[in-house]
């Protein structure tokens, strides 16, 4: 995880800088969360059933191996000195492809090695492996980037091809099915619903494809959890727009735009380590309610400073607001699909999620073009609160849930 991540926050800085040193256009920013998220969309049918079909850590090596591939060709075109983004977009869309098979494979594992009581202490390690690469990949991305244009490039596809290494040493245990849900109202019919579902069948056709989309959608908990995300960080994506806030509003430059890309890791890190600690164990849907309008709040911070050390800050709070979410969603998600349903429930999660980052990528940066990084951002932020404050009403079983499943 840490080594596959640093290479992707790595070449969200690198390329995000190449492109606008290249145009100059919050548009092409936007275009390349577009290109990025476009893959998984028109795959999530096969990657979920491939996920579910196969060994999960061959296809996440093997997916690994694809990204570095596409970042090694990347590498070549930007040291040519080029003058045309098309070829990058492509470029990012082979490595949004690849990564959207590495993803679902790769985020069903936590819950395939440990018994399910132990998934709320291993999540914050999984994740704290995630928050070191948001702070040592911009950071790496950016200062190779200053020295020059090659080296993170080169950097990147030897983090992935390690990576695609290590995660085949990963052991798989079997282990029995978590208990239901404790929450504070009756989920009797939810969780009824779930033992209804069949198993997944030898030969996944189209049906079993389908199977991720239809079991989220038939549970308000999951389908409550994956949409909040979804709309929260799809209006509240500034991240996109860094590089011109970096430039535009705050005066610094690659390094610079690296040390703010590496505050949200540092944030998210620090929160994460007291999750380790101290994990969440109630409230569970209040507070990730509760963190998502705090992330609201820091976007605006962010949007309206033209201070580096108050957007600095802004970064670090964002990033550890959704830190927590990220958690919640990451233990309360597998625990309550059944085990040979995940890889097509994360596919579609894996969906959403794109579509939160890179959409919301795509959003920002049209919305930058019109109103301005500040704007934008204020405007995403404000959005987000309205998504929080909507969601706590319209999914009131979400909201709602008092504890993980345990066994």
């Amino acid at each position: 995880m840490f080594l596959s991540s640093s290479a992707a926050l790595a070449q969200d800085v690198v390329v995000g800088k190449l492109v606008y040193d290249m145009t100059g256009r919050e548009l092409d920013l936007g275009l390349l969360g577009l290109a990025e998220f476009a893959p998984a969309a028109l795959l999530v049918l096969v990657t979920g059933s491939v996920a579910d079909r196969f060994d999960r850590r061959r296809v996440t090596a093997l997916a690994l191996g694809a990204e570095a591939a596409s970042v090694g060709v990347l590498g070549w075109y930007a040291s040519t000195e080029p003058t045309s983004v098309v070829p990058v977009f492509f470029l990012v869309m082979w490595f949004g492809a690849a990564r959207a098979f590495a993803a679902p494979a790769s985020r069903a594992l936590p819950a395939d090695i440990v018994e399910p009581e132990r998934l709320p202490r291993v999540v914050p390690r999984y994740s704290a492996a995630w928050q070191a690469a948001v702070i040592v990949g911009p950071v790496l991305g950016g200062v190779l980037y200053s020295r020059d244009i090659r080296l993170p490039f080169v950097a990147m596809a030897l983090l992935l091809a390690g990576s695609a290494a290590a995660v085949l040493a990963i052991r798989v245990v079997p282990h029995r099915a978590p208990a239901p849900l404790v929450v504070e109202t009756t989920m009797e019919s939810t969780m009824e619903a779930a033992d209804e579902v069949a198993p997944i069948p030898e030969r996944p056709g189209w049906r079993a494809a389908f199977e991720g989309l239809r079991f989220i959608r038939g549970h308000p908990i999951l389908l409550g959890a994956i949409s909040l995300d979804l709309f929260a960080v799809l209006f509240g994506g500034a991240v996109a727009l860094l590089p011109a806030v970096a430039e535009e509003r705050l005066g610094v430059d690659a390094v610079g735009l690296g040390w703010l890309r590496a505050a949200g890791g540092i944030g998210a890190a620090l929160v994460t380590l007291g999750l380790a600690v101290r994990p969440v164990q109630r409230q569970v849907g209040r507070r990730l309610l509760f963190v998502v309008a705090l992330f609201g709040v820091a976007t605006i911070v962010l949007g309206v400073t033209r201070s580096f050390v108050v957007a600095f800050i802004a970064m670090a709070v964002l990033s550890g607001a959704d830190a927590v979410s990220v958690f919640i969603r990451a233990t309360l998600v597998p625990l309550v699909t059944p085990r040979d349903k995940r890889g097509r429930v994360l596919a579609v999660e894996n969906v959403f999620i794109g579509a939160s980052n890179e959409l919301g990528a795509f959003e920002s940066g049209v919305a930058g073009q019109l109103l301005g990084p500040a704007g934008a951002i204020v405007l995403g932020g404000t959005a987000t609160l309205a998504v929080a404050a909507s969601w706590a009403l319209l999914f009131p079983d979400l909201r709602d849930v008092d504890r993980f499943p345990t066994s």
